[in-house]
This record gives structure tokens, C-alpha cells and sequence, in this order.
């Protein structure tokens, strides 16, 4: 015989504790039992209009699962249809498959080759020259600290189309030749031009040291220092002050000085000095953290010194061993323990003396001097416009949205086509059509209200089936009561 069942509770209002037979009772509170209100915070009534118009974050969630997405044509379409439209439509998903297929391929070709491609380096020519006035020998009299001298240090890029150093004649002919085009043409190559010649993007600091004289005044030999600006975050665009093509700066003396002009290198990644033992591995000088990583890789691939069941652990020679300083080596901590193999690459020193005498400036003549600069490869910034081109995203999102129009197309035939089955069928055989979709329907009825018979024919409407049996697992004291405690629980209640 089954126990008897419990009273039901409404959801979130869980049942009174069940008292032990050993605890004492306690004493009645006159009156009855007063319900204690829940201490709420206020809430401001200015808040409360927005918080109800405020989206649940399960409604976008939930419209997107409602939204159709098939757009296969449902079966036996071509039946009903006249003409080759279903067939057309079959072949243009075709097409479209190939055709993301391959555009995915290329765009993975693309960003593999933009991860693989290493910079190029190019001459850059540096012009150091230097003006002057109010030199006694200009007639300004021997007043100490009357003369003045102006510095200018500029720097182009060697193969630029914007190199001084091309013949007059080959400009007029880029001239002639840029005449042909449009307007809009000449100003794209004119920016970009002006945007490749920049002298500051390859420097992230410029310092101009002096020599000091006995005879000098402090303030004529101050060093001149000029710092690349930070750019402020989600920012790519510089600053106007952080990109000029020629540095200048004013002293006044009326002596030569010797000074050194230094050049920070601003490359992204940055490469660093490798120490000798390094650089006997790699067989080069200078390389990024990550070049330096799998440099030793290769080098332990091709020196076959991974162990055989752990490919992780590595055998140092000798090479190895004078880096690491150990027998074996683990290879996620080589990143880490070739730090002290490596230090910041020195600044480029260029000397330079700043001439005010007058046999100079009869027929004064710049100091010019060619170092490499790192650039980069011109394909890869290419391929970074094609990858990041906003039209992309706007041609992505406008066939997104045709696929959507084309799924509720789909979404529509399909209904039509079930509709059409229905009255097709109904109007060959009514009688036989009505009586068989009544039983379906019955049958769907009863299954849903848990009523419906079983294979057997026995009556399955009873709570022994609903149950799983007289014998189920469900008809037990412990499962009822680990239900009823289950919906006790504020948690399942949905209480918050």
C-alpha cells in the first residue's frame, strides 16, 4: 500500500520543519503566528521606468533561437513548382559554398602570411647641417654670446619616390606621367608619400649630447632631448608633434662645438642584443624575443637533442649548455632563462661638429650619413588594408541579413508545402483522411496529458504507470520527499 501523499506547497514557500519527538515544544504566541516582512532596499523612483524598459538579456538570446535558419528547400518541392526555380536555387547554394569555402581559405592564406612576414630594411639618408648669425665675422661685433647657430637634422628614406637625391629630370617625367591621372589619384599618392618620408616613425627618442669646452656657458652645452609621445589608448593616430621630417634647434656661441647626435630605434617588435653565446646559436647578432625562441627551436630540431618520450625535455651540448647552464632543459622555460642573453640594442651615435667660423660658411657643406632602418614589407601592409577594409564587415553584415530573408522564405515554402500535402491528401480520400487525423490528434492528446495506452494494450492512465510501476523508483518515500524538498528550495522556486 502506497504512503500517503504529503500536501502540496506553492513554489517558494517551503514547508515547516519537521520537529524531533525529543525537542521540546515551544510556547505558543498569542495572538498566532505573525509573518515577519523581508527588510527591501528603497529603491529610487526615478530608476524604476528604466529598469522595467530595460531588455531581459535573455530576450536577444531567446529571439535569436526562434529565428529560422534552414535554407534547404524541403523535400518534394520540385512537384509543385513550375518551372527550374528549385533547381536554379540548388545550384546557387552550391556555388555559395564553394565560394565561402574558398574566400575562408584565403583570408587563413592571408593572415598566415602576415604572421610569417619579416621585415625589410631600407637606407635611410640623414643631412646634419648647421646656419649661423650674429657671428663677429658677420659684423655683429665681439659682444660674448651675440652669435647664434641654427641645427637642422633631416633624414629621407633612400628609394622613397620623395628622395632629393633624384635628378631633376626624372621628377619632371613622374610629373608628366602623374598628370595622366585623376585628381583624387594624385592626392592618395601625394599622402602616401608624405606619409612614407616621415623621419620621426623610425625613432622613438633623439638626443643631441655636446662636447664641453673649458670656455663654455652651462647653457650652451645643455643636451637637447626630444621624446616620441605616448599615444593615448584605442588611439593609432600620432599626434601632430610626433611626426616631422627634420629636427632643428637654435644655441648661441660663437665657438665650434662637437656634439652626438642619438638615435633610438622604434621598432615594434623590438629586437635586442644577443651575447655571444646566443649568438653563436642563432649565427646572428640582433633578433626579437620570439625570433630568439624559434631560433632555438630549429636549432634543437636540427640537432635532434628532444627526448624521446618527453619532446618537451631537451639535451644540452655544449652550446646549449653554456646559455642555460643545466644538462636538460625544459622547453616552456627557455622563453624565460634567455633574458640575461639579451640587452637593449645601443642607439645609433652619429658625430657632428657645428662649424661658425667663416672659412666653413663660405662653402658650407652638410655631413651626410646612410644607416638601415627597419620598414615594413609594403605586401604585408597591403594585405593588413585588405583584411581590415570596413567594407568587408558592411558586405558581411548585408548577406547576413539576406540569409535571413532567404530562411523565412524557406520557413514559408515549407509551411505552403505541408498545406498543400494536407488539402492533397484530404481531397482523394476525405472519410479515411478526417477519421486517421482525428486519431493522430487523440493519440498526440493523450500523450501529452501522460493517458495514453501502452503497447500492450493495458490501460496506462493510472498513477502506477505515471509512476514508472508499482515497483519504480519514483513510487518511494525517499524520492517524494527529496521532490518535495527540491521544490521547497527557494533556489528552485525561482525566488531571488
Amino acid at each position: 500500500m502506497q504512503a500517503p501523499m504529503q500536501p502540496n506547497y506553492a513554489r517558494g514557500f517551503p514547508q515547516q520543519a519537521q520537529r524531533s519527538p525529543a525537542a521540546p515544544r515551544r510556547p505558543p504566541v498569542p495572538g498566532g503566528a505573525m509573518p515577519v516582512p523581508m527588510p527591501q532596499q528603497a529603491v529610487n523612483p526615478q530608476y524604476m521606468h528604466a529598469q522595467r524598459a530595460m531588455p531581459h538579456p535573455n530576450d536577444a538570446a531567446l529571439r535569436r533561437s526562434r529565428k529560422p535558419t534552414d535554407r534547404n528547400l524541403p523535400d518534394g518541392i520540385e512537384e509543385v513548382i513550375i518551372g527550374e526555380g528549385v533547381q536554379q536555387y540548388k545550384n546557387l547554394r552550391d556555388l555559395e559554398k564553394r565560394l565561402d569555402a574558398a574566400v575562408v581559405r584565403k583570408r587563413l592564406d592571408i593572415q598566415d602570411s602576415i604572421n610569417k612576414t619579416v621585415k625589410k630594411y631600407r637606407t635611410m639618408r640623414i643631412w646634419i647641417s648647421n646656419t649661423v648669425e650674429s657671428q663677429p665675422w658677420q659684423g655683429a661685433g665681439s659682444n660674448p654670446g651675440s652669435g647664434r647657430y641654427k641645427v637642422r637634422i633631416e633624414g629621407r628614406l633612400l628609394d622613397d619616390e620623395t628622395d632629393p637625391t633624384v635628378p631633376d629630370d626624372e621628377e619632371k617625367d613622374e610629373d608628366a606621367m602623374d598628370h595622366d591621372g585623376s585628381e583624387e589619384e594624385k592626392a592618395k599618392k601625394a599622402e602616401s608619400k608624405a606619409q612614407s618620408q616621415r623621419f620621426s616613425h623610425f625613432f622613438k627618442a633623439i638626443t643631441i649630447d655636446f662636447d664641453k669646452p673649458v670656455t663654455a656657458i652651462p647653457d650652451e652645452v645643455k643636451p637637447v632631448h626630444w621624446s616620441k609621445p605616448m599615444l593615448p589608448p584605442n588611439t593609432t593616430t600620432p599626434p601632430p608633434n610626433a611626426e616631422f621630417d627634420s629636427l632643428q634647434f637654435s644655441r648661441a656661441s660663437q665657438d665650434n662645438l662637437n656634439v652626438t647626435i642619438s638615435l633610438v630605434r622604434d621598432e615594434i617588435p623590438e629586437r635586442y642584443k644577443l651575447s655571444k653565446e646566443l649568438a653563436e646559436v642563432l649565427d646572428v647578432e640582433e633578433e626579437t624575443r620570439s625570433g630568439i625562441v624559434l631560433g632555438i627551436w630549429d636549432y634543437i630540431r636540427a640537432m635532434e637533442l628532444q627526448e624521446d618520450e618527453e619532446k618537451r625535455q631537451v639535451r644540452c651540448d655544449h652550446r646549449l649548455r653554456s646559455i642555460f647552464g643545466r644538462d636538460q632543459m625544459f622547453f616552456p622555460q627557455i622563453p624565460e632563462s634567455v633574458g640575461p642573453h639579451t640587452s637593449p640594442m645601443e642607439p645609433i651615435k652619429l658625430p657632428y661638429t657645428i662649424r661658425v667660423d667663416e672659412e666653413f660658411h663660405n662653402d658650407p657643406t652638410p655631413t651626410v650619413y646612410d644607416i638601415q632602418v627597419a620598414v615594413e614589407d609594403p605586401l604585408r601592409t597591403k594585405m593588413m588594408a585588405l583584411t581590415q577594409n570596413p567594407q568587408y564587415t558592411a558586405g558581411m553584415r548585408q548577406i547576413s541579413s539576406l540569409d535571413d530573408q532567404v530562411a523565412l522564405i524557406v520557413q514559408a515554402l515549407t509551411h505552403s508545402r505541408a498545406r498543400h500535402s494536407f488539402y492533397t491528401a484530404l481531397s482523394k480520400d476525405p472519410v479515411n483522411f478526417v477519421r486517421r487525423w482525428v486519431n493522430s490528434q487523440r493519440r498526440d492528446l493523450e500523450t501529452i496529458l501522460g493517458e495514453a495506452t501502452r503497447g500492450g494494450g493495458e490501460d496506462g492512465s493510472g498513477p502506477e504507470f505515471r509512476y514508472g510501476g508499482n515497483d519504480g523508483p519514483w513510487d518511494t518515500v525517499v524520492a517524494k520527499e527529496a521532490v518535495r524538498y527540491m521544490l521547497a528550495k527557494p533556489e528552485a522556486a525561482g525566488v531571488r
